[in-house]
């Protein structure tokens, strides 16, 4: 599999797609799929979670801060202004589910993954794995509200 290709990305937009649905009554619409070095700006909130098994790698899922708020008002259902510990924990949640929808639909191809807990950061970062190009698919919502998958997968 040293080759990245839709069999390897789809699942995980499928599953993106599928629970902001499912969860915070978002039609994301697929922008183009594009290389980016993983580098996100301060008003950022990125959840990163890895991937293992017979795939590894990493996902990073972005949202600007206001966009933040917005799912997680989506969520849980009341106004969120702020990401305090529970728009964080529910962001948390929303990255979980996508992955472990995701490691379902790989589940269905024969391919076996697990997850690793998320892990949730703010600010200007950057990140560098040596092993993969960062797949990048905008989602985009409402017009112009915008969430990033963030996709690198390593080759044998």
């Amino acid at each position: 599999m040293a080759t990245l290709n839709a069999d390897h990305i789809n699942p995980f937009l499928m599953a993106s797609t599928k629970i902001l649905k499912e969860m915070c009554f978002v039609d994301a619409k697929l922008g183009k799929p594009h290389v980016k070095d993983p580098v996100f700006l301060d008003n950022t909130l990125v959840i990163l979670i890895g991937f293992t098994g017979e795939m590894k790698g990493q996902v990073m899922i972005a949202f600007e801060h206001d966009i933040a708020c917005d799912i997680a008002s989506k969520m849980i259902m009341m106004p969120v202004t702020q990401l305090d510990e529970l728009a964080r924990s529910a962001i948390c949640e929303l990255g979980n589910m996508i992955l472990g929808n995701t490691a379902t639909v790989f589940s269905t191809k024969g391919i076996e993954i697990d997850i690793t807990p998320p892990t949730v950061g703010s600010g200007t970062m950057s990140f560098s794995n040596n092993y993969a190009k960062n797949i990048c698919i905008p989602l985009e919502y409402d017009d112009n509200k915008k969430i990033e998958i963030n996709v690198a997968i390593k080759g044998d």
